[in-house]
């Protein structure tokens, strides 16, 4: 079956400007308010605060700034075992090495993708010292969060929610983000709202939120000079970015309603194929759903392979894989992404501690290589596939990226 190549590149998920994002930029511009003070900084962190049911929202340059700020709230101290979701971008866990934090892996559940409570308690047992966790909520769904802040209250850790791909989600009709001790969003270009760049530490501490702003604006104290007598960092807001972010704020919903859309389409238009949508806690959790993924039954899988650098496949009559759909999907200038590597299989973290609900992980990942299939993280990213999520995409585009799709099972 032939498609015709589309002109325009049709997007994972880019930004969707609405024109009053400009008109907010433009009055910093006149005010000559475009460093980092201003009433769109102010404005953003109040309404932020508001919309997502918490009493303090601190505007950073970036989500990794946020988190990095959030691992030191925390006292993450060097050599201090943190333990961390797996699946995930490596922006969630490089700022617990930051401070000097050691990452322990947590493998990831089938209901929704992301931490597995399970796992997590049995890694408790396994590192009892242990007092920080660091979970995401992946691809805007969120993770089973009444189970995990149990475990964390259970054992005494600080639980730090990165929300960067889930802002507007909820779970039992309460925002991700307030779940965790510290919660961090961001408004990268690829997010559902974006300031181009920028980010949020979310937080219920007058404390924290004063420490979060002197820490980003390099520790100067209250003196006539300029005095430090803490570490500080370049990580404030500036009011250029805090103008985007205002202005896009107030299309939270109509971005949620848009995407919801585009995964309930692909979910309708592929239901007859042997593969499913990301899943999601349909009675207590309303995703975001920033990206649409979908996951490849085992035995509708041609044989793949991936080194470290690049993938290979054996195309076979009626399975099909990642790989293939990935690269079909590009010939007709549509770009869709593979599932995040897990981090305990990056080569840069490849000696961390992993555990699944079994036990130790690392046995548990060559079992699955083994064909056992008891390493989760790795078996969704082995069979599962970023689909184009952009807010403007149309229905049409959207059948004939299915249709594409379906072709790959042929």
């Amino acid at each position: 079956m032939n498609f015709e190549r589309f002109e325009n590149k049709i997007w994972l998920s880019s930004p969707t400007m609405h024109g009053e994002e400009i008109e907010y930029v433009q009055e910093a511009y006149n005010t000559n308010w475009v460093s980092t003070i201003g009433k769109n900084i102010d404005e953003v962190e109040r309404i932020v605060a508001e919309k997502m049911g918490c009493k303090y929202a601190v505007g950073l340059s970036t989500g990794t700034a946020s988190l990095h700020l959030a691992m030191k709230l925390a006292g993450i101290k060097k050599g201090d075992k943190v333990f961390c979701s797996d699946v995930t971008f490596a922006a969630t866990v490089n700022p617990v090495v930051y401070e000097g934090g050691v990452p322990i892996f947590i493998d990831t559940e089938y209901d929704t993708w992301n931490m597995d409570p399970v796992a997590l308690e049995k890694a408790f047992e396994l590192y009892p010292e242990v007092k920080h966790v660091v979970m995401v909520n992946l691809y805007g769904i969120p993770g089973k969060m009444d189970e995990i802040r149990a475990i964390c209250d259970k054992h005494g850790a600080i639980l730090i929610e990165d929300a960067a791909e889930s802002m507007g989600a909820t779970y039992k009709g309460r925002q991700t983000g307030t779940f965790g001790d510290i919660g961090v969003i961001s408004f990268n270009g690829n997010k559902i709202i974006t300031g181009s760049a920028g980010g949020m530490l979310l937080t219920n501490d007058l404390e924290q939120a004063n420490k979060v702003r002197k820490w980003s604006t390099q520790s100067r104290e209250n003196a006539p000079w300029y005095q430090h007598e803490e570490i500080g960092y370049n990580y404030r807001m500036s009011n250029i970015i805090a103008g985007v972010v205002r202005g896009q704020l107030p299309h939270l919903e109509e971005h949620i309603a848009q995407k919801k859309a585009i995964y309930m389409r692909y979910k309708e238009g592929l239901k007859d194929l042997p593969v499913i949508m990301n899943p999601y806690d349909e009675v207590n959790s309303e995703p975001n759903f920033w990206l649409g993924c979908l996951l490849i039954d085992e035995d509708a899988m041609c044989k793949q392979v991936r080194s470290d650098n690049e993938p290979l496949f054996v195309k076979e009559k009626g399975k099909t894989c990642p790989t293939e759909i990935m690269e079909k999907l590009a010939l007709y200038n549509i770009e869709s992404r593979p599932i995040w590597k897990p981090m305990h299989m990056q080569p840069i973290f490849r000696m961390n501690g992993f555990v699944t609900r079994n036990g130790e992980g690392r046995a548990m990942t060559n079992a699955y290589i083994a064909g056992e299939g008891v390493d989760v993280g790795m078996d969704i990213f082995n069979r599962g596939l970023c689909l184009p999520s952009d807010n403007k995409i149309t229905p049409e585009q959207q059948d004939i990226i299915i249709a594409i799709i379906r072709s790959c099972f042929e």
